[in-house]
């Protein structure tokens, strides 16, 4: 996968809470044996009327939002099942961020992306972000009063810049082991084989004949 560094792009806004992978991509576009063409299908059920015409109440089918390649939503993001396909119809559709927040409620914390979902998006490179509630509030009031915002988000520094004026800098969190992973684009093979001298010295002195049952 690609390495992850820096992104600056338009911010769209979608607050909705409990989006489930079945809202990301139905299941329908799951028959696919091949990992592209998804982006069409994203949000499929909310992005499309029953005729096939775009739905002008969907939020991302807002002119002001067309392009956008960092998106912000509600808490628990990618719920329910663990299709990967959700992340691959994200990417293709043209997202390379994404923001939610994590919050506490009576019962425990909430986070602001499904584990499984979170897994996956590592494995592909999309960088999630999880912010404090009042941080997601003053992206989105941000996003609001300025039509058409960008943002850089800096994975080395740990920083989302507002192109505001003044620009304004947000600070965010990330596992460390999964900040390498994204900065030097290192999926699950080319992890494994980081240790491809130790690798080979193993198989070189490792008998591969099956000890003789008794």
């Amino acid at each position: 996968m690609e390495p992850f560094r820096q992104h600056t792009g338009l911010i769209a806004v979608l607050p909705r809470a409990n989006v489930d992978t079945d809202q990301i991509i139905p299941k329908q576009f799951l028959k696919s044996i091949r990992r592209t063409g998804f982006g069409p299908a994203l949000f499929f059920d909310w992005r499309y009327l029953p005729d096939g015409t775009p739905n002008p109440e969907f939020e991302l089918n807002q002119p002001r939002y067309a392009g956008a390649s960092i998106l912000l939503t509600g808490n628990n993001f990618g719920c329910g099942s663990s299709r990967e396909h959700a992340v691959w119809a994200l990417q293709q559709y043209g997202f390379k961020v994404l923001i939610a927040p994590w919050m506490n409620t009576p019962s425990g914390r909430v986070a602001g992306f499904a584990d499984i979902f979170r897994n996956n998006a590592i494995r592909n490179g999309l960088l999630l972000i999880e912010l404090p509630e009042p941080d997601v509030r003053r992206i989105q009031a941000a996003v609001s009063a300025h039509e058409g915002l960008r943002a850089t988000v800096d994975l080395a520094t740990q920083q989302i810049v507002l192109h505001t004026d003044p620009p304004q800098v947000i600070p965010f969190e990330c596992d460390p082991q999964v900040r390498q992973t994204l900065l030097e684009g290192l999926d699950e093979i080319r992890q494994t084989l980081q240790w491809e001298a130790e690798i080979t010295a193993f198989e070189q002195r490792h008998d591969v004949q099956l000890p003789a049952l008794r």
